[in-house]
C-alpha cells in the first residue's frame, strides 16, 4: 500500500514540476526569441545598408571636374 501511495506522489509531484518547466520554458524562450529578432534585425539593417553602398549605381553623374 505504501509503495502505491509513494507512486501516485512521486507522479503527481513529477506531473506539477513537468508543468512548472513548461511554463518557464515558454517564458524564456519568448524572451529570447524577442532578443534574437533584434539581433538579427540589427544584422540584416547593417547587410542591407553596405549592399545599398556598394551597388552600381545608374543616371546622371554630376561630374564637376569637366
Amino acid at each position: 500500500m505504501r509503495a502505491f501511495v509513494f507512486m501516485r506522489q512521486y507522479a503527481l509531484t513529477h506531473k506539477d514540476l513537468t508543468e512548472k518547466l513548461h511554463e518557464l520554458e515558454n517564458k524564456y524562450d519568448k524572451q529570447f526569441k524577442d532578443v534574437y529578432d533584434a539581433i538579427n534585425f540589427l544584422l540584416q539593417k547593417d547587410i542591407q545598408e553596405t549592399e545599398q553602398k556598394q551597388r552600381k549605381r545608374i543616371g546622371f553623374i554630376n561630374d564637376k571636374t569637366t
